[in-house]
C-alpha cells in the first residue's frame, strides 16, 4: 500500500534526494517564480519525502512522480485547472498504486476458467517450485556433465522422461507451442520441398490474434490446403501430395470444434498415406494431456501425445502450460532422427529454454511418472475436484466472514478449462455468489480486485458476482476468506 504523510521529504545522506535527470527543490523553485500558478504544486522532491513505504525502486518513485506532475503542470498551464484545486499528491499516489500493479505477484483466480491465459495458465505444484528455486538459488548442472566435469548438452535428463512420458523415441524442449511448430517446418522445409498439407478445417486461430497458417508461413512453409470447412477426406491429402511436398500437418481443434455435417480423416489413416508416399506426418496436439481426461466431470476425453505415437505420427508437439500442467514450454517428441535433427537446427538456439523451465519441467515429469496420475499438480487437482468437497469449503468460507452489509449465497455453477483447451467442457461447479445492495457487480468487481492483498478476480453474471470454488487452489480459502471480509469492512466504512 501507498502512504502518504506530511513526513520529512525523503532524503540520501542528509541531502535532499537528486537523480540525474530530476527535478529538485531548487529547480522547482526557479520555475514557480517564472509561472505564479504553479506556486501551489508541490516539487518532485517534496512528493517523493511524502511516499511512506513503496516496494517500488526509488528512481522508478520518482519518475514517476515526475511524470504526473509534468501532466499537472500542463494541465494548469493550460487554465483547464485551477491550480489551488489540484491534489498533487493524492494523483502521484495513484500514480505510483497503478503501477506498482503492474509487478507480477499472486492472484486469487474466482473466474472458474481453470487454465486462465491472463493469470498464467497452469499452476505449478509445490515441487516444482521447491526444484526451481533449488536450481535458481545457485550455480546447477545446466549444461554440465556430471561424470566428466565438462560441457554438456543442457535438458538431457527432462528430455528422456518426456520421451517416456509420450511413448515416443526422443524428446526436446523449445519455449512455446508456436515455437516447437515453427522450429519442425523450418526442419522440413527446405529447397524444392515446401508444401505442407493441411486441412482447411485446421488452419485455426489461437490466442492473442496469432493464426495457424501466419505462423506456419513465417518457417518458409508453402500452405497446400485440402478439403472443406467441414469436410475433408484422406483422398483429398493423397491428391495433394507432390515432389515440393515437405511434410502432412495435422492440427488438433484444441480451441474450438464443430458439430454437424463433419469428417476428417483419422491420425492412423493419415499415417498409412504417410508411410506409403514417404512423407513425414506431424500433429500438433496444442494442450497436451498426458493422461485421461475422461474421470474429470464434464470433460470429454482429450487425445494425447501417447496416442499419436502409437497411431504413426512420426513427431507430436503441444504445450507445456496448459493440461500437461507445467510451466509454459514447446514440447516436441518423435523419431529420434527427427528430433536430433530439430536440435542441431541453429534456430533452436534462439527457442531453447533456461534452467528454470527445464527444472519446472522435470518436477511435473517426475510426478506424472510417480503416480501414474497427476492429482498431485493443481490443474488435475481442481479439474478432478467433486462438487460436494467444493461445497464443504464454501460453506467454511462463508463461515468465516464477518456480518455485513453483503447477501452471500453457495450455488451450483459450471467452470470451464480455458487456455485454448476442451471448448466443449463443462465442469459442474460451487460458487460464492455476491451482492451488496446500492453497488452494482462491476464495483464489487473492482473492489476485490484493487482492495485486497493479493487481488481477487471474479467473474459477473447477471449483475451478481461469482467467486468459483473450482479455481480457488488448496490452501487458499483462508485468504478468501480475508478478502470477503476486506470487502465487508470497505462497505462498512463506505456507508458510515
Amino acid at each position: 500500500m501507498i502512504l502518504f504523510s506530511s513526513a520529512t521529504p525523503f532524503r540520501m545522506n542528509g541531502h535532499p534526494a537528486e537523480y540525474p535527470g530530476f527535478m529538485t527543490d531548487s529547480s522547482n523553485s526557479a520555475m514557480t517564480d517564472f509561472h505564479g500558478g504553479r506556486r501551489h504544486i508541490p516539487s518532485v522532491d517534496r512528493l517523493a519525502g511524502m511516499v511512506d513505504h513503496c516496494a517500488l525502486p526509488r528512481p522508478v518513485v520518482i519518475r514517476l512522480i515526475r511524470e504526473e506532475l509534468s501532466r499537472i503542470r500542463d494541465a494548469v498551464d493550460s487554465g483547464s485547472v485551477a491550480p489551488e484545486s489540484v491534489d498533487a499528491a493524492g494523483r502521484a499516489g495513484e500514480a505510483i498504486r497503478r503501477f506498482s500493479r503492474l509487478r507480477l505477484g499472486r492472484v486469487l483466480n474466482g473466474t472458474g476458467v481453470l487454465l486462465h491465459t491472463n493469470l498464467g495458465r497452469a499452476p505449478l505444484p509445490a515441487a516444482a517450485a521447491d526444484h526451481i528455486h533449488a536450481v535458481a538459488s545457485g550455480y546447477c548442472n545446466v549444461e554440465l556433465d556430471p561424470e566428466t566435469g565438462k560441457r554438456g548438452r543442457r535438458g538431457v535428463y527432462v528430455e528422456a522422461l518426456l520421451a517416456q512420458l509420450c511413448e515416443a523415441e526422443d524428446a526436446t524442449v523449445v519455449n512455446n507451442c508456436a515455437a516447437a511448430l515453427v522450429l519442425s517446418l523450418r526442419h522440413f522445409c527446405s529447397g524444392d520441398a515446401r508444401e505442407v498439407i493441411i486441412s482447411r478445417s485446421e488452419l485455426i486461430q489461437i490466442g492473442g490474434g496469432f493464426r495457424i497458417p501466419e505462423i506456419l508461413e513465417t518457417s518458409g512453409a508453402v500452405l497446400r490446403e485440402v478439403g472443406t470447412t467441414n469436410h475433408t477426406t484422406v483422398n483429398d491429402y493423397r491428391a495433394a501430395v507432390s515432389n515440393h511436398t515437405a511434410l502432412i500437418l495435422k492440427v488438433h481443434q484444441s480451441n474450438f470444434f464443430m458439430s454437424g455435417f463433419v469428417k476428417s480423416p483419422s491420425l492412423r489413416e493419415l499415417s498409412e498415406l504417410s508411410r506409403h508416399q514417404s512423407v513425414p506426418l506431424m500433429l500438433d496436439l496444442g494442450s497436451g494431456a498426458i493422461t485421461s481426461t475422461e474421470n474429470w466431470p464434464g470433460v470429454p476425453p482429450e487425445p494425447g501425445p501417447a496416442s499419436a505415437m502409437r497411431e504413426g505420427a512420426d513427431l507430436v508437439c503441444f504445450s507445456g502450460d496448459k493440461l500437461f500442467g507445467g510451466p509454459q514450454a514447446g514440447i516436441i517428441a518423435g523419431k529420434a532422427e527427427v528430433v536430433a535433427a530439430l536440435r542441431r537446427n541453429p534456430f533452436f538456439r534462439c527457442l531453447r529454454c533456461d534452467k528454470l523451465i527445464l527444472s519446472g519441467l522435470e518436477a511435473c515429469a517426475e510426478k506424472y511418472l510417480e503416480n501414474g496420475s497427476p492429482e498431485s499438480l493443481p490443474v488435475s487437482a481442481m479439474a478432478s475436484a467433486s462438487c460436494e468437497d467444493l461445497e464443504r469449503r464454501a460453506k467454511t468460507v462463508l463461515a468465516g466472514i464477518r456480518p455485513g452489509k453483503m447477501d452471500i449465497a453457495v450455488i451450483q455453477c459450471t467452470a470451464t478449462m480455458g487456455g485454448g483447451t476442451l471448448p466443449r467442457a463443462a465442469m459442474p461447479s460451487v460458487a460464492l455468489e455476491i451482492g451488496v445492495p446500492g453497488w452494482s457487480a462491476e464495483k464489487v468487481h473492482r473492489a476485490l480486485l484493487h482492495g485486497c492483498s493479493p487481488p481477487l478476480l471474479t467473474r459477473i453474471d447477471r449483475d451478481r458476482i461469482l467467486i468459483d470454488l473450482r479455481t480457488i487452489l488448496d490452501g487458499q480459502d483462508s485468504l478468501l476468506t480475508a478478502c470477503l471480509n476486506q470487502l465487508a469492512t470497505s462497505i462498512t466504512r463506505t456507508e458510515s
